[in-house]
């Protein structure tokens, strides 16, 4: 079993290896393999390649390499501390906190482009602060929440709650927005790694870096929590403390990756499932490392499904990781049933 495992981790090292140079390579203009890889090492000259890819093509590789697996490594965190295998990095509220932000500012921005833009508040900037504000404050709140209960389907409950609350705010801030605003709140909630800046990515790298490792850090009390509350008592866990690690990490990387990419759906839900699969194990010190090495692949394989190399158009994110995401999900349930149905 060790032996494939091993096997496993090389195969998705060496696929995250070519999709990440595929992903720099294919766009609405193709470049040579050998351009592309001699940029990578510094060995090529200050050409029209190159500037395209080191500006370009190389922040959105990275955006979809620490995105994937920021996101799936948060779904992973949630599938473990609320013992759902339904649970994701929306069910707290978190992306829905930051779609309000988005909803809010682009709303203000078009009633007073010049105050804003006198204020120092750039547009993209402007999103992504407000996206980051939105996020925090839900991080606030249920933090807040799951201090004072100790249920923790009360906090599922809580967090769901703010979702629909957040989603009553949107629908009426659109209700009363004009087609422009409606047009940038939308292409924002499509979800895109494309538009990812060399100087966003200083403040959105570390974050989501600092998260990923405190994840890596924590298998032992993961593992304990999937076995049930009373267990991990029995082994010490303090539960309360673990609980709101999960809650703060999930939380800070979910906000800080929305912010900057917008939000990106079904990854965090079908690559724990996927993974779980694969590896066919439900030891965290596998899942949690093979969590983050499938989700920067799948993601990077998603960005080079929605474009087409030669041609203009560029597909929502979002389109592509539902269509991969969901006959995961589906598959998950169909393989429960199984053996629920054998057991019988």
């Amino acid at each position: 079993m060790r032996a494939r495992h091993t096997i496993l981790f090389l195969l998705i090292s060496l696929g995250i290896v070519v999709a990440f140079v595929l992903d720099i390579m294919w766009g609405s203009v193709s470049l040579p393999a050998s351009d592309v890889i001699d940029t990578l090492l510094g060995h090529g000259e200050h050409t029209t390649t190159s500037y395209v890819v080191l500006n370009f093509r190389l922040p959105k590789a990275l955006t979809s390499l620490i995105a994937g697996a920021g996101i799936s490594i948060a779904g992973l965190q949630m599938q473990t501390l609320f013992r759902n295998p339904l649970a994701d990095t929306s069910i707290l509220g978190i992306n829905s906190g930051a779609g309000v932000g988005v909803a809010i500012y682009t709303m203000a921005y078009t009633l007073f482009p010049s105050l804003l833009s006198t204020a120092g508040v750039a547009d993209t900037w402007g999103i992504i602060l407000a996206a980051c504000i939105g996020a925090l404050s839900v991080l606030l709140m249920i933090s807040a929440v799951s201090s004072r209960l100790h249920d923790i389907v009360s906090v599922l409950i809580v967090g769901v709650m703010i979702g629909f609350l957040a989603s009553s705010v949107i629908s009426i801030l659109q209700y009363f927005s004009d087609e422009d605003t409606l047009k940038t709140y939308l292409i924002w909630s499509f979800g895109s790694v494309a538009g990812t800046t060399w100087r966003q990515l200083q403040l959105m790298l570390p974050v989501v870096l600092v998260g990923l490792i405190a994840a890596l850090l924590m298998p032992k009390q993961m593992n304990a929590l999937g076995l049930g509350e009373n267990y991990a008592r029995s082994v010490g866990t303090n539960i309360r403390l673990v609980r709101r690690l999960l809650i703060v990490i999930t939380s800070i990387i979910t906000g800080c990756i929305t912010a900057f990419t917008g939000p990106i759906a079904f990854l965090g839900m079908a690559v724990p499932h996927f993974v779980r699969l694969l590896f066919r194990t439900a030891d965290h010190h596998i899942l949690v490392p093979a969590t983050i090495l499938s989700g920067s692949f799948l993601l990077l394989v998603c960005d080079l499904l929605t474009q087409a190399p030669g041609h203009q158009f560029v597909l929502p994110i979002n389109a592509i990781t539902s269509l991969l995401g969901a006959p995961v999900v589906i598959l998950v349930v169909l393989g429960n049933k199984r053996k629920r149905d054998a057991f019988k």
